[in-house]
């Protein structure tokens, strides 16, 4: 080998400005929505046989214990202090008076979904066997549902001015539809919109892990609440939970709490939520996330399914409730 300088041609090689060169990676994973997706994971999680075992013993042991101490304060103070004893007698009995109405008030509450489910039960049946006269009796059944309900005068009047005129069952229970759960609909929608804004802006805010879920999981059960209530559940605390847990399984289940490339494109457009700050990029996702749930809770807890009119869109739900908060966080 010649053993010399070696010569390079600089001019040969070919130059590249600063504004062609790759863009460097972003290695930060984009925002998935952990806070709603915690949320959805421990309602929807069923306890094992062995836990529900212990927790009912447990509150059956707690109860006794608690009764028999109260009896035994009870008597005893009677025989030391006979007017102070009836006077916590009478307090007792109250008590109890009280969390007896509680108790039937969650009872009338878990009728009243049992109702709304098997009001949808026998609407599909209607449907799928043509039945005109159980189409009758069910869409009777849905105005009586509705006839305390002052939103829904107007649309239980002209419910009643064109039912006469349908002669088959898809057609008189597709003018229930349209005349009463229409604008009901549209109430739900907005809960939905209000809940997804709600969790947007508090996941964003608050820094604390477990407080994000706690936050998230609470609204959420909120919207179901008040979505079973818009449809005429009336959800109490019992029946709200069960609720939580049946939309929130089947969402989990069927992978809607996934995080989608899409889900945010009606605001954000692209892959613009990687470039937002992290915590703002979450509260997002969450959001969205809220609203996917809202309209699976529509689904639960309407008394008919959607056949004339169309289920609400996530996209233009997730536009609507949080089109505004993006712009403002942009600006």
């Amino acid at each position: 080998m010649a053993k010399g300088p070696v010569l390079i041609d600089l001019e040969a090689q070919e130059t590249k400005s600063v504004a062609e060169a790759p863009p460097v990676p972003d290695l930060t994973p984009p925002p998935q929505g952990q806070a709603m997706q915690s949320a959805a994971v421990l309602a929807a999680r069923r306890p094992s046989r062995l836990a529900r075992w212990f927790f009912g013993f447990g509150a059956g042991l707690m109860g006794a214990i608690v009764s028999v101490a109260a009896w035994d304060f009870v008597t005893g103070l009677v025989m030391r202090n006979p007017v102070l004893g009836w006077a916590v007698t009478a307090l007792l009995a109250a008590f109890l008076l009280v969390l007896a109405l509680i108790v039937l008030r969650e009872l009338a509450a878990l009728s009243r979904l049992a109702k709304v489910d098997s009001l949808r039960r026998d609407t599909d049946a209607a449907l799928l066997g043509a039945d005109l006269a159980a189409a009758r009796k069910v869409s009777d059944r849905l105005v009586a549902l509705y006839k305390t309900r002052e939103e829904t005068r107007w649309a239980r009047g002209r419910f009643a001015d064109l039912a006469p005129d349908q002669l088959d069952a898809a057609g008189l229970l597709g003018l229930c539809e349209n005349e009463l759960l229409a604008p009901l609909d549209r109430m739900a929608a907005r809960e939905i919109e209000v809940a997804a804004r709600q969790v947007a802006t508090v996941t964003a805010l608050v820094p604390l892990a477990l407080a994000d879920v706690a936050a998230a999981l609470t609204a959420n059960i909120r919207m179901i609440r008040r979505i079973a209530e818009v449809y005429g559940g009336r959800a109490g605390t019992l029946g709200s939970w069960r609720l939580t847990r049946a939309v929130l399984t089947h969402m989990v289940a069927t992978g809607a709490v996934a995080v989608g490339d899409d889900m945010l494109e009606p605001i954000l457009g692209g892959s613009i939520v990687g470039k937002l700050s992290r915590r703002f990029g979450e509260g997002l996702v969450n959001g969205a996330l809220t609203a996917r749930v809202g309209v699976a809770a529509m689904e639960v807890c309407r008394p008919m399914a959607f056949t004339t009119q169309k289920r609400p869109k996530v996209r233009d739900i997730i536009a609507n409730s949080l089109g505004g908060l993006f712009k403002s966080g942009r600006t």
